[in-house]
């Protein structure tokens, strides 16, 4: 496929995206205002659009946004960055991997909204508590899936460059990280969304700022608009920062390719 023809055929998917979406909206709207009653429980779209444009005018989300997008991302690189380490360590190392696997498979089975309260004890209402919970969300999704990647790495592979005079830190640079960055990323775009569930949850249960405080601030009263307005601006940060992590991907994926 050439690249007029590759050109052509994402416009035909961006096109039928729009479509479908414009498609979805309509009906919403629709569906709404057939009944007082399903607008109460459901909203309306050009609702939650005018919520969204009077925060952005009048710069109120500005503010909680800018908490929400901050306690995200410290999450997500401390988490990921935490995972990376601990991943490959543990990987390499067998008899601590034998030592360490009940401890860790019992901390990921327990469910993490029940340290919200406990960090909120230990770190405050403040940013903090909200980031602790979402590393611990994040973690794991990349641990696991940097522990496999550096197992499925070929062993023949690393019989040939251990042959050619490599020695441990040559090995983890030049194969088991590059071997590792597929699986890395597959778990990074999760994690990007898992890190703002963290954020907007802890900011749910005690908070004074954020859009998850917003959230809870509408609900508190019914607005079903405002609480849509949330979610919608949390899903386009959260894409934007999942397209951010793409390109990233193929910037690094493509450069490995070129040096091999």
């Amino acid at each position: 496929m050439n690249r007029a023809t590759t050109k052509v055929t994402a416009w035909k998917v961006w096109i039928t995206r729009l479509a479908l979406l414009a498609a979805l909206l309509a009906a919403w709207q629709i569906a709404a205002d057939s009944s007082k009653v399903t607008r109460f429980f459901v909203g309306t779209p050009v609702r939650v659009g005018e919520v969204i444009y009077e925060w952005f005018v009048s710069g109120e989300i500005y503010y909680h946004l800018a908490i929400t997008l901050i306690e995200t991302l410290l999450a997500f690189f401390l988490g990921a960055g935490l995972a990376l380490v601990v991943g490959l360590w543990l990987a390499l190392n067998a008899f601590w991997s034998a030592v360490l696997d009940p401890f860790i498979k019992a901390i990921n089975t327990m469910p993490r909204l029940i340290l919200a309260p406990i960090f909120a004890v230990w770190f405050g209402l403040g940013i903090w508590s909200k980031v602790a919970l979402g590393i611990t969300i994040v973690f794991f999704i990349v641990f696991f899936n940097v522990y496999q990647g550096i197992k499925e790495v070929s062993p023949v592979l690393l019989a040939n460059v251990r042959m050619l005079g490599a020695n441990r830190v040559q090995l983890i640079r030049r194969v088991y990280v590059p071997s590792a960055l597929s699986w890395v990323f597959s778990s990074l775009h999760l994690s990007v969304g898992m890190a703002f569930v963290g954020a907007v949850i802890g900011e749910y249960l005690g908070s004074a700022a954020g859009v998850g405080y917003l959230i809870l601030q509408a609900e508190s009263t019914f607005d079903i608009d405002v609480v849509l307005a949330g979610i919608v601006v949390l899903t386009i940060f959260a894409l934007f920062l999942d397209m951010l992590v793409t390109k990233i991907e193929s910037w690094l994926l493509g450069w490995r390719a070129d040096r091999g």
